[in-house]
């Protein structure tokens, strides 16, 4: 099995490869009739102003990129106004064709790792409300349902479909 290595995105080369694999795994999502992510959907400066507000991850194995997420430290859309107690997790993506089993799962202890790092107790993050099967691959690694927030059509703020509020308890 590779080893799976952790390292921040830089400005500059990752940011193509961010987008790379953003792109990839909308048309992933397309071919396998989930309706959430569009390639082209995010390009260049939304990394780059997700590294500037907070953290975007590499995931490194076999001698390449396998996948990256993003670390935020507030989600108001999503979650309304809260008190610095949480990390947020977003845009968890995989190489389909490099990255080793159990590379999404990787990423996201790694992520609670940060978030503890930082003195926060809850790691959290949402997932569209129209793919169970996600949300149940989030409640195996240890999340919980704590909400359900409409689409922003519906209300205003916050996604653009329908999402699923998930949390973890982290060991503090």
């Amino acid at each position: 099995m590779n080893e799976i290595t952790f390292r921040l995105a830089r400005a500059g080369a990752d940011l193509a490869v961010l987008v790379s694999l953003y792109d990839a795994a909308a048309r992933w999502m397309q071919e396998s009739g989930i309706d959430q992510w569009k390639p082209g959907g995010k390009d260049e400066a939304h990394f780059r102003q997700r590294m500037a507000d907070g953290e975007v991850w590499l995931a490194e194995a076999g001698g390449g990129i396998a996948g990256a997420f993003e670390l935020w430290w507030s989600d108001e859309p999503a979650w309304g106004p809260r008190p610095p107690e949480a990390g947020y997790v977003h845009r968890l993506m995989v190489d389909r064709g490099r990255a080793p089993a159990g590379t999404g799962r990787a990423m996201l202890a790694h992520g609670e790792r940060r978030i503890a790092e930082a003195g926060r107790q809850w790691a959290r993050l949402d997932c569209v409300s129209s793919n169970p099967r996600l949300r149940t691959y989030y409640e195996a690694a240890g999340y919980t349902v704590v909400g359900e927030q409409s689409s922003k059509k519906d209300n205003g703020g916050g996604s653009p479909y329908a999402v699923t509020l998930l949390e973890k308890r982290l060991a503090g």
